[in-house]
């Protein structure tokens, strides 16, 4: 285990410090867990062998998502090359290359990889939100965004400077969700003005108490960076999104 440690910690190296959440895209923040929920987390019992399978499985997918490697598109050959040097670091064999020499090309194998990806998010993107234009009740405003209400609210409206308390989920155009506060089973709230240019404009579209699909071209969302891991570059966006409640406002009350 301890030639695991120094492992992860190079694996993890690998991401970009620029590349965690810009504007909150939205996304809740969430208070760190007290040293005493943690310490309860610890199992009583040693775990059995079934259960340390399904831990180590777990550390795999760990590492390969809190790296550039879960949006990187490997092909099976390339992730057998990543396996062999995981494997060969975590073993204690003997490396048969100087990874402090080769970090450079890591780097720049990393961007290559992540620039072909988005030029081919691009195009399916497009013919995507040429469709999404043509669904009943879209709405295409100037910059961009498809607007689809799904149910009408009766309350406020607001306006860049509120804060909204609201329920979504974000999937990329092939139905992956990347977030949900439906799963977390919590609203989320934020200032309407820090979030995602498609966010800010959308909802002031809605009314408390209504419901909508916002179709996020990725210049109003995340644009060529992306979100990695989990929203390439160039990645068009649909959020379902129900506005519970703008803070500060009585429900009802016109803007």
């Amino acid at each position: 285990m301890k030639k695991l440690i120094p492992l992860l910690c190079c694996v993890s190296a690998l991401a970009w410090a620029d590349i965690g959440p810009k504007k909150p895209g939205p996304t809740a923040k969430k208070e760190a867990p007290k040293a005493d929920a943690l310490k309860s987390d610890i199992p009583k019992a040693e775990l059995t062998a079934d259960e340390k399978k399904k831990a180590l499985y777990a550390l795999g997918a760990m590492v390969a998502q809190r790296t550039p490697l879960a949006s990187s598109a490997l092909t099976e050959e390339e992730l057998a090359e990543v396996l062999a040097g995981f494997s060969d670091a975590a073993m204690g064999k003997e490396l048969r290359e100087k990874v402090p020499e080769v970090m450079p090309k890591v780097d720049q194998f990393l961007r290559e990889r992540q620039k072909e990806r988005a030029e081919a998010e691009k195009v399916k993107g497009a013919a995507y939100l040429e469709s999404q234009a043509k669904a009943a009740g879209a709405q295409k405003t100037p910059s961009g965004l498809i607007y689809i209400e799904t149910a009408a609210g009766s309350g406020a409206t607001p306006v860049p400077t509120d804060t909204v308390k609201v329920h979504y989920r974000g999937t990329l155009i092939n139905g992956t969700e990347f977030d949900s506060s439906f799963k977390r089973g919590t609203p989320a709230e934020f200032p309407l003005g820090g979030v995602i240019k498609c966010w800010t404009e959308g909802l002031q579209k809605m009314k408390v108490g209504g419901k909508a699909k916002l179709v996020c071209p990725s210049d109003i969302a995340y644009g060529e960076r992306g979100a990695p891991p989990n929203i390439p570059g160039n990645s068009v966006l649909n959020f379902e999104v129900e506005l519970i409640e703008i803070k500060g406002k009585t429900e009802g009350q016109p803007k």
